[in-house]
């Protein structure tokens, strides 16, 4: 089966950074577009950064286009989240996802999801 396991999360100030992580299982990155999707508090789940089968990046929410970015590990297989410059604005539940092979911002193109892992940016 394949299981993606999304951590990382936690309480960070304004400002501060973090960076999440997604272990992928059950099938390469290499043949595989990742995908960083976020729900905030009263908001719908939103696609905000992907990297495709390529290594190409894409990102769908211009409000973190120059504070977040992603970057693996293949020999852990492993997707990680950096993201800086944090606000309150960003306080989420974060989520990867797994798709073959082209990002998409939507979330219903992903078939496999990791459980979330939560983000509270607050004094």
């Amino acid at each position: 089966d394949v299981q993606l396991q999304a951590s990382g999360g936690g309480l960070v100030q304004p400002g501060g950074s973090l960076r999440l992580s997604c272990v992928v299982s059950g099938r390469t990155l290499g043949n595989s577009a990742i995908g960083w999707f976020r729900r905030a508090p009263g908001k719908e789940r939103e696609g905000i950064l992907c990297v495709d089968d390529n290594d190409a990046r894409i990102y769908y929410d211009d409000s973190v286009e120059d504070r977040f970015t992603m970057s693996r590990d293949d020999a852990k297989n492993t997707i990680y989240l950096q993201m800086n410059g944090l606000s309150p604005e960003d306080t989420a539940v974060y989520y990867c996802a797994a798709r073959g092979y082209r990002c998409s911002r939507d979330v219903i193109a992903f078939r496999f999801w990791g459980q979330g892992t939560l983000v509270t940016v607050s004094s």
